[in-house]
């Protein structure tokens, strides 16, 4: 890629820093999302300090927020004119009361909402971008944890727990890369999914109460590889353990539940089912 721009959400900490901290410092446009603005400025003069060749432009919303997904996408489309790669990377962990559910602003489980509804719409949003800028890249940062959704209840109204809830829209995130990368196949744009490392040392695994084993940097490394290495330039709907190509919950290639799964979200994010 010559002079990419590449957006990363969640990029106020932990792992979106440090991947935001990596692409800069290769050159091109960084684009940062974040849900707080003194945060999100703080990175934004971190990363032109540590790399000032780059380009920096920040993105403000709160991903919780559908409505807020959208009308970043569409600040995004009015104001760039190029984007090579979208990371989806903000997440909302386990959480410090792993009892208590939360929903996000229209009223949907918490972790399904921010980690699965709003990187689906942020990709709908941008795809005509994403299109038109191709070759291009979607990196949906999912994880290993993963855990059978049920149909019947899938916001978790019962036996709610933060962790639970968590492995679940990851697997979500997961059915739905694999579901666009089969959509978008042939228009240049590649959606892959990957798990970046285990227990790094970030504010959600220390928040659930876990003990961090690695350091942020064990997830960067192959987290850029797919947005940069030109051998992954033509993979798509893929689920990647780290550098592997990798098989994601069985339930990932259960053709009915992906179908069920993306009627839901469909009708959620407010967008037409896709034709197949």
């Amino acid at each position: 890629m010559n002079r990419p721009t590449t957006l990363i959400t969640g990029a106020t900490q932990g792992l979106g820093r440090g991947i935001a901290l990596d692409l800069a410092c290769r050159g091109g446009t960084v684009l940062l999302h974040g849900r707080d603005r003194v945060r999100l400025d703080a990175v934004a003069a971190e990363v032109r300090a540590t790399a000032p060749g780059a380009t920096v432009r920040t993105y403000l919303a709160d991903l919780a927020d559908l409505r807020q997904v959208r009308a970043m996408a569409e600040r995004i489309l009015a104001v760039e004119p190029h984007l090579d790669a979208l990371v989806n990377n903000a997440v909302a962990g386990g959480g410090t009361e792993p009892l208590r559910r939360e929903l996000s602003a229209q009223g949907h489980e918490l972790r399904f909402a921010v980690n699965h509804l709003a990187p689906y719409a942020l990709v709908r949003g941008l795809l005509p971008l994403l299109m038109s800028s191709a070759p291009a890249r979607v990196v949906n940062v999912a994880s290993i944890g993963q855990e059978r959704i049920d149909f019947d209840d899938i916001m978790l109204e019962r036996d709610y727990e933060g962790l639970r809830a968590y492995c679940r829209s990851k697997l979500a995130l997961i059915m739905a890369t694999f579901e666009l990368g089969g959509e978008l196949a042939g228009t240049g744009v590649t959606v892959n999914a990957l798990h970046p490392a285990h227990l790094m040392d970030t504010q959600g695994v220390r928040d659930y109460g876990l003990t961090p084993v690695i350091g942020i940097e064990e997830g960067v490394r192959p987290t850029v590889r797919l947005v940069t290495d030109p051998d992954v330039a033509g993979v798509t709907g893929r689920y990647f353990d780290r550098f592997t190509d990798s098989r994601a919950h069985e339930q990932a290639y259960d053709a009915d539940a992906r179908r069920r799964l993306m009627e839901l979200t469909h009708r959620l994010v407010g967008e037409p089912a896709a034709a197949h």
